[in-house]
């Protein structure tokens, strides 16, 4: 039957389809589940990709942005600035990076809809016929839908080949496939039963014997264990990406960073909220959660591996750059300490190329000068003297009479002007 068409249902109904393919391929749900799950996986794994490389980023430019925050402790705008400027050179896109990290989690929500609701999604019923035959099983047996209503439909997948002739007198047209329900168990161990943690309350008979609890409670603590570990994992490769200014690994501020603080508190908050929520519904999310992670923990290695040659070469650069720097600085350095070293009281000259001209010059005359005394005396003629400077302008220069400005005037000041 078709659907009654929903946004959501771009989603769910090609991956029921996938599901309810798995299932009738491996007779069994568990296992299609887990083989599911990874194919979600690998399908959202370009959109990963793309977040994974921006996170990374970001990550190494954590000792630099720190840097710009302590530079400007009491000017937001100005750190907004820079830490702009910062992304804008290193090339991070903050709001694409985010994009890409929330896409999956878009679609990953919807995908729940497929493991809670199989009788729409896996059996492709319809919403009416969905309604009537929950009203059917409920009717006659209202004591196994006890738990909580948002999976019903599990509880009834379940239960769908032991009501098969009401089922088909209510609705003549449903498929076979939809009466043979949905086997969950999975290793003696039922999927569609939430996990009873409370002891006291187990009910051991021949179908639901100490394993069929065990395994039930099981499921929600490695969906939490597993969780914690990828996330430990997960924080250990990002902090190894954090570099400095110079291109060298800055453990200290990927220790103190504000999102490995940030990463450290979700650490324990996220495995302890999923294992809360892991004994308030099905095993087989837990399950479901559970071979994602294994999933997940295994493909951000690949990534982290794979962006870490292209950002290991790129320190690479900036190391090298900074030791030319280094070394060029050094240079000078030493070039300044043979300098001091000759001239220690530190006196300087004019070496303008105009003063270097006057001098030059200057001393061009001074041999003149010297060379006609010296002929003058050899022949026993006056000594010509030095020409006085009593005629030199005032200002300016004396054949560009205009330097000297268009109010010049050489006697303003002269006797008889004052007298005047």
């Amino acid at each position: 039957m078709i659907l009654a068409f929903k946004l959501a249902d771009i989603v769910q109904v090609p991956f029921g389809w996938l599901l309810s393919f798995l299932y009738d391929f491996t007779t069994n749900y568990g296992v299609a589940l887990i083989i599911f799950a990874a194919i979600v996986k690998l399908v959202l794994l370009p959109a990963t990709a793309k977040g994974k490389k921006s996170s990374m980023k970001m990550s190494r430019l954590s000792p630099r942005i720190d840097a710009i925050k302590k530079k400007y402790p009491n000017d937001q705008q100005k750190q907004s600035e820079e830490i702009t400027a910062l992304y804008k050179e290193e090339g991070v896109s903050v709001g694409g990076g985010c994009l890409w990290s929330f896409l999956p989690i878009l679609v990953l929500i919807p995908l729940y809809a497929v493991v809670r609701q199989p009788i729409a999604y896996m059996l492709n019923e319809s919403a009416e016929a969905v309604a009537k035959i929950l009203e059917i099983i409920k009717t006659a047996s209202p004591d196994s839908f006890t738990g909580n209503t948002y999976y019903e439909q599990m509880v009834g997948a379940k239960l769908i080949p032991n009501f098969v002739d009401a089922i088909k007198e209510a609705l003549p047209e449903i498929s076979a496939k939809t009466l043979e329900g949905i086997n969950f168990n999975f290793l003696g161990i039922d999927l569609a039963a939430t996990p009873q943690w409370k002891v006291w309350s187990w009910e051991l008979t021949a179908e639901k014997n100490l394993w069929y609890y065990l395994g039930g409670v099981l499921m929600p603590i490695l969906s939490a264990g597993g969780q914690l570990v990828s996330m430990m994992i997960s924080q250990k490769m990002n902090n190894s990406l954090v570099t400095d200014e110079k291109g060298l690994q800055d453990k200290e501020t990927a220790k103190n960073s504000q999102s490995n603080q940030s990463m450290q508190t979700m650490m324990w908050v996220g495995p302890i909220m999923s294992l809360w929520i892991g004994f308030s519904m099905p095993a087989a999310l837990s399950l479901y959660w559970f071979a994602q992670g294994i999933v997940t923990t295994v493909s951000d290695a690949y990534l982290t591996a794979k962006y870490r040659k292209i950002y290991d070469a790129e320190d690479a650069e900036r190391l090298q750059k900074y030791l030319a720097e280094q070394k060029e600085e050094e240079e000078k350095e030493r070039v300044r300490a043979e300098r001091r070293a000759a001239n220690p009281d530190g006196i300087t000259q004019n070496t303008s190329k105009k003063k270097v001209q006057q001098n030059k010059q200057a001393a061009r005359e001074a041999d003149r000068a010297a060379a006609a005394r010296a002929y003058a005396e050899q022949k026993g003629e006056a000594v010509p003297e030095a020409p006085k400077k009593e005629n030199a302008p005032l200002s300016g220069i004396a054949d560009r009479p205009f330097a000297k400005g268009r109010a010049y005037d050489p006697n303003r000041y002269s006797r008889e002007n004052t007298e005047e």
